[in-house]
């Protein structure tokens, strides 16, 4: 069933399970994990108030949209303490970085000091962003443009051609080239970038971005005066490049010692660091790495880590149990993010983003939303592996190899 879910390929994923379970003894985690699902499918159907066995996939998805619709309507009126049941996006956007801007958590990250940006960008003048403001020297426009939202929007003034050589040149930073400092939340300008942003927010169907080498997340303007279920849409993406920069932050210190640090970083940038260590021949993500040792207490913070990963580098929540903290009826979506049954080849998630990205985007069942689902399970999967302690330690080995030559793990089938 895991395998359906994800539409996996096989044999390999089967065999690839097979593997784990032999190489940490047979605990059965994708069985219990299978179980684990299906009953909580079973119960919140049940919360829903429709019958398991006599509720359709389709009843189902339009529950999960009613749900996720009220739970906008009370997040407007009580969090953002808006009274009217408005959807203006000038509205709604100022009180949600608002909130969290307020949210008591880790904001912290590793991230590249702006005069060495502002360096490299002397040295590479963004032309069709200057033509775009106005400016006939790179001086004048650095001096006068807010820095952070500038320097966001070059992906959307500049051609693949520019940006290109922009990373050839990115990779000559060193790790004394970066700073720790807040996370930063940018609006940006409507009137400046609202056409350049449009090709974004159609492609994405979302407005907020993020620059994780800056450390810093931006709303971006849409032609859209109005969007229906925008708060819980918007805040659990906040929450979660808040997550993904900490992410790369503590990814970045890890490489800190390397020799070609600004290359890697590049590479990072622009390939993802996916293969930060492999097991039973799958790459796993510095994110799924970064989420499990999170979960543990800091005493038992890995040496191989240290001395530039700190436990607090490590701290990690998912964005949906923030919000939980914030409006505890949010809370019918806890541990979720990787529930769903399926339905012709394809599943009805309850994960909470997938949810509310449809309704948001009044999407119909045919054409529902799992992509954050599959990669919940996904990540659950291999978290749950790495619990056991043989696979904990072959993640920490290769680590502390400074993941040059990762170790695949063996296992006859």
């Amino acid at each position: 069933m895991i395998s359906e879910l994800l539409g996996a390929k096989e044999p390999l994923f089967s065999n690839a399970l097979k593997q784990l379970e032999k190489i940490s003894g047979n605990p059965s985690v994708d069985v219990r994990l299978t179980a684990e699902i299906l009953g909580k499918a079973r119960l919140k159907t049940e919360e829903l108030g429709l019958d398991p066995d006599d509720t359709t996939p389709k009843e189902l998805y339009y529950g999960l949209l009613s749900k996720v619709k009220e739970d906008n309507l009370r997040i407007k009126r009580n969090i953002l303490g808006i009274l009217q049941d408005t959807d203006e996006v000038e509205v709604l956007v100022p009180p949600m970085v608002k909130v969290v801007n307020k949210v008591n958590i880790p904001k912290k990250c590793w991230a590249l000091k702006r005069s060495v940006a502002k360096r490299l960008l002397k040295k590479m003048p963004p032309k069709m962003m200057m033509q775009h403001l106005g400016y006939r020297s790179i001086d004048s426009m650095l001096k006068n443009e807010p820095f952070d939202e500038m320097y966001t929007a070059l992906r959307f003034s500049e051609g693949p051609d520019w940006l290109n050589e922009y990373n050839k040149a990115f990779a000559s930073v060193k790790a004394s080239d970066f700073e720790t400092r807040d996370i930063n939340i940018v609006v940006m300008d409507h009137a400046k970038w609202v056409d350049l942003a449009a090709h974004y927010v159609e492609k994405k169907r979302h407005n907020v971005t993020h620059v994780k080498e800056l450390g810093v997340i931006v709303v971006v303007p849409m032609h859209a005066k109005k969007m229906r279920g925008l708060p819980l849409k918007t805040l659990p993406l906040l929450f979660h490049y808040i997550n993904e920069i900490r992410l790369y932050s503590a990814f970045f210190k890890l490489k800190s010692t390397h020799p070609h640090f600004g290359k890697e970083i590049v590479d990072t940038l622009t390939a993802e660091p996916s293969a930060a260590a492999v097991i039973a021949g799958h790459n796993i993500h510095w994110r799924v790495i970064q989420r499990y040792f999170g979960k543990l207490d800091d005493e038992k913070h890995p040496e191989a880590f240290q001395p530039h990963v700190q436990p607090e580098d490590l701290h990690w929540r998912k964005a949906e149990a923030i919000l939980y903290e914030l409006d505890n009826k949010l809370s019918f979506w806890q541990d979720l993010d990787y529930v769903g049954i399926l339905h012709e080849g394809n599943p009805v998630t309850f994960n909470f983003m997938d949810i509310a990205f449809s309704y948001s985007n009044d999407i119909n069942f045919e054409d529902r939303y799992f992509y954050h689902f599959r990669e919940s399970l996904w990540n659950e999967v291999f978290m749950r592996y790495m619990g056991e302690p043989v696979l904990e330690d072959q993640i920490l080995k290769q680590l502390d190899n400074d993941m040059v030559m990762p170790e695949i793990i063996e296992a006859s089938l």
